[in-house]
């Protein structure tokens, strides 16, 4: 019996269970997800400092003629002490004299007689950066199943961090299987066609920041089949296309019953791609999608990739979709929920007018996708509809409703 999306979705999050952890150096840190919480070990910035190239002063000295006694610069470990009728020139990042009052920009005094002119109206602690005020000693600054991104890695440099735990990469193993498949590499008779599924789902789970191997291609047969599962087995998932609807000479799913195949759902209430199967051997997490290059794709993006963020550790492991206008009107029929590919262009989706499970050319024009309910037969132009990007990563710590109804 075909489940609906959500319980496939659910059947998911409750059975992938995140990696295992590791100790990763800062430098290769990008785009792991944290397996600790980051706790704040110093005060930033770490002493009082100056935020212009001017000079410290005392706010009594306000509209006065006041000598400069020296220069402060970033870096230096001054002691020098602010007097009454005194200014101390002080480059930007350089330690706050004692006494200092605030820094009056260097553009903003006159020079006379060897002196320089205050302006009248000073404000109090004016361009002084405070000991704490960015970040606090003993503040949380990450959370543990937080993704690192590039200014994550400024929080973590600017604490002297050089080493944090965080969550493996999931490891990925691709294959197909087909007799009349053969890969871009090799030569194609009349009766064959190209493997675009296994490199397609190469690059989108390097996108997706795994560690991927590429298995081959199995034909069609039992032998085959197993062998290449026999080299993925190392892996957390395993991903699949092709041989797994009735066919006679689809032998996938038996070939996975012999290493003990523990099905959680094999059939899913959507359109294309509804001989979709998901379950475990062991420790190790299968997804076998279809053969149709489109179907399979758009099926990886909705199951794949759940599966992938689940085993990141990543808190927001839900796919999260985007509220958005069409850009036109759009007619289905209804009956089936249904994937639809199209393009964002940053205010409407305008869902790909032709595309059947077989296509690929939508797959390369479309960055995004929608979800429609089987109640649905037409979306005006204007009107409000979910969907879901494919170029970037747009996913949420709770689960969202993906589905468009009316």
């Amino acid at each position: 019996m075909a489940v609906t999306i959500e319980e496939a979705l659910e059947f998911i999050y409750k059975n992938t269970i995140p990696t295992s952890l590791k100790i990763m150096p800062l430098e290769n840190a990008l785009g792991s997800v944290l397996a600790e919480d980051i706790v704040a070990s110093y005060n930033l910035p770490p002493y009082d400092n100056s935020a212009m190239d001017g000079y410290a002063i005392k706010m009594e000295d306000a509209a006065k003629s006041v000598s400069v006694m020296q220069t402060i610069f970033a870096g230096e470990n001054s002691d020098a002490v602010l007097e009454s009728g005194c200014a101390i020139k002080i480059m930007t990042g350089a330690k706050i004299p004692e006494g200092c009052e605030a820094i009056i920009p260097i553009e903003d005094v006159t020079h006379q007689d060897g002196k320089i002119v205050l302006p009248q109206n000073i404000k109090k602690n004016s361009h002084i950066r405070f000991c704490g005020e960015d970040i606090k000693s003993g503040t949380t600054l990450l959370h543990c199943g937080q993704k690192l991104y590039a200014h994550h890695i400024t929080l973590l440099a600017s604490q002297g961090i050089s080493h944090i735990k965080v969550h493996k990469k999931p490891r990925v193993a691709i294959f197909a299987s087909g007799d009349e498949l053969k890969m871009y590499f090799e030569s194609v008779a009349a009766h064959q066609l190209y493997n675009t599924n296994s490199p397609t789902f190469f690059s989108r789970v390097q996108e997706l920041g795994c560690d991927v191997d590429f298995i081959g291609t199995a034909n069609d047969s039992l032998q085959s089949i197993q062998e290449h599962i026999k080299s993925a087995l190392q892996s957390d998932l395993i991903i699949t296309s092709g041989g797994v609807s009735v066919g006679d000479a689809d032998f996938t799913k038996e070939a996975f019953g012999a290493f003990g195949y523990e099905i959680f759902f094999d059939k899913v209430e959507i359109k294309p791609g509804k001989p979709t199967t998901f379950g475990r051997i062991g420790k190790t997490l299968v997804l076998n999608l279809p053969g149709n290059p489109m179907a399979a794709a758009l099926n990886f993006e909705l199951f794949g990739q759940s599966i992938i963020l689940a085993l990141s550790g990543d808190v927001a492991k839900y796919l999260a979709p985007i509220e958005i206008k069409m850009a036109n009107d759009y007619t289905l029929k209804g009956g089936r929920r249904s994937v639809i590919p199209g393009y964002f262009n940053g205010m409407t989706f305008a869902p790909y007018d032709k595309f059947a499970p077989g296509m690929i050319t939508p797959l390369a024009n479309s960055n995004a996708f929608m979800i429609i309910d089987s109640s649905c037969e037409i979306f005006q132009k204007g009107e409000s509809v979910k969907i879901v990007p494919t170029r970037f990563s747009f996913t949420s710590s709770s689960r969202v409703d993906l589905v468009n109804t009316k």
